[in-house]
């Protein structure tokens, strides 16, 4: 089994480079951007910065296209669908919980949260199988399959001998948290936890598809892209509530431990950079007891945390499937 080593690179200084090799691929991953007016200002600059690079093939957005307190509105999303489409190469991305799930908040426009999920789909995934993007791909829905035929976001890919997936699983525990909080009604709780249901069978099933399609293809590793936090460390020093994610992790972890090889789970949500391994020995914060210490978790920068941090960044991903070291990490600043 390969040990997964990250090398870290910070302002342009590379440390401990993936070796050349013809099976190498490149993409770009950014969240939780842009999240206000001084960063969607600045997204035409990352853009460009990424269009740049000649080694990118890809660009994954994790997820939160704006504030959870700012308008929900079609117009917004149609200017960040037509920013996304600047971007040189294909464009994956997962949705966020500012973009429908907390679109209840009265300051982002008091919608019915599935409403808004409609309008996400609508005008980020008008093609089912189809990404959006310069370049768009081709790659395999989730809405091909009958029984989960509204989760056309969920989709994988294989690229150099890498299994890739994106998973719609969003912050605010996972839609568990009430809509227009204490005055959700009957029905609206309902409606939120029959989405919830299917949606959280929907990952499910596509996790346990993507480790399995892994192994018959014999990819050398397998990396997952999602919104959520699962391991929040506000939420989790506070007590707020991630049950929303228990059988999520519960299947990462049994599948990835048993898959052996590299996994590289990326997730935004949070904020602050972070690279960890969190199923190191486990998940006591979800009850889940499986280890998985080949799972490597990092969690992009991305929305304002201070007056000077309105910044936007982008991860540089390099996966060398046939290095001992196949993926290297690489923050560019904007």
């Amino acid at each position: 089994m390969r040990k997964l080593i990250a090398g870290l690179v910070l302002a342009g200084v590379v440390a401990a480079p993936a070796a050349a090799s013809n099976d190498t691929i490149t993409f770009a991953v950014i969240g939780d951007t842009p999240y206000d007016a001084a960063q969607e200002a600045a997204l035409p600059g990352l853009v460009t910065s990424v269009n740049a690079d000649r080694k990118v093939r890809f660009v994954a957005h994790l997820g939160d296209i704006k504030g959870g307190s700012t308008p929900c509105s079609d117009a917004y999303f149609t200017r960040v669908r037509t920013l996304f489409d600047t971007f040189a190469d294909a464009v994956v991305y997962t949705p966020g919980d500012n973009e429908w799930t907390d679109c209840h908040r009265a300051a982002a426009g008091g919608h019915v949260p599935t409403e808004r999920l409609a309008k996400v789909r609508e005008t980020f995934f008008p093609h089912a199988g189809r990404t959006i993007g310069g370049r768009a791909m081709r790659v395999t829905t989730q809405a091909s399959e009958p029984r989960h035929s509204a989760f056309v976001e969920n989709v994988r890919f294989f690229r150099s001998g890498v299994a890739f997936a994106t998973l719609h699983v969003v912050g605010s525990n996972n839609d568990r948290q009430p809509w227009f909080g204490a005055a959700e009604t009957s029905a609206q709780r309902a409606a939120r936890v029959a989405e919830f249901t299917a949606r959280d069978a929907a990952a499910l099933d596509w996790i346990d598809e993507t480790f399995a399609t892994a192994r018959s293809r014999k990819a050398e590793a397998v990396v997952l892209m999602m919104q959520a936090d699962m391991w929040d460390a506000f939420s989790v020093a506070n007590g707020i509530p991630l049950d929303g994610f228990n059988m999520i992790v519960d299947r990462i972890a049994r599948r990835a431990a048993a898959f052996r090889k590299p996994v590289l789970l990326l997730q935004g949500d949070s904020h602050d950079f972070v690279d960890d391994r969190p199923l190191q020995t486990g998940s006591p914060v979800h009850g889940v007891t499986t280890a998985a210490p080949n799972l490597h978790r990092v969690i992009v920068y991305g929305g304002p945390r201070t007056t000077l941090a309105r910044r936007v960044e982008w991860l540089r991903v390099t996966v060398d499937a046939d290095a001992a070291q196949p993926f290297t990490l690489e923050r560019r600043p904007q």
